[in-house]
């Protein structure tokens, strides 16, 4: 019962565009309901590919606001991209962002992956809409580097 109750409570703050982190949600609820320790679901995204064509492999990314998500992140062309997404961004709660050894932790609006570069992103998306994704580097999003991102409420 508290976790449907849980689960209400994000759907109001939703509804109202009031972002709480998932550890605030949680306080109140069992163990079981920390957003922040469900399992992710992992989406892996492509920046480009070998053959340096310049797009997101998917380029339509859907996510639900609530659920955690463990993006994986990768760029087998041999030129750096960036992911960018800043209003996607501020409405989601980064746990955190992982790339070899380092771990970064807080607001995130953009990542930065060299050539042959990996990174994981783990979140739970807050506020839901419809936002843009795009390579900020000159000319890449003209030449088709560009994407969605939906975030939908159940």
């Amino acid at each position: 019962m508290r976790y449907v109750l849980t689960q209400i409570l994000l759907g109001i703050l939703v509804w109202f565009g009031v972002l709480a982190t998932p550890s605030a949600l949680a306080a109140s609820a069992p163990a079981s309901a920390d957003l922040s320790r469900q399992p992710a679901i992992e989406i892996t995204v492509s920046m480009g590919n070998a053959d340096n064509e310049l797009k997101f492999f998917p380029d339509r990314l859907e996510f639900v606001a609530g659920k955690r998500y463990k993006l994986l992140l990768s760029n087998p062309s041999n030129q750096k991209h960036y992911f960018t997404a800043k209003d996607f961004a501020d409405g989601i709660w980064t746990q955190k962002v992982e790339a070899g050894k380092v771990e970064v932790k807080g607001t995130i609006h953009e990542l930065e992956l060299k050539p042959s570069a990996k990174a994981e992103w783990l979140f739970v998306p807050i506020k839901p809409g419809n936002y843009q994704l795009y390579c900020s580097i000159p000319g890449h999003a003209e030449a088709g580097m560009k994407g969605s991102i939906l975030v939908s409420v159940l």
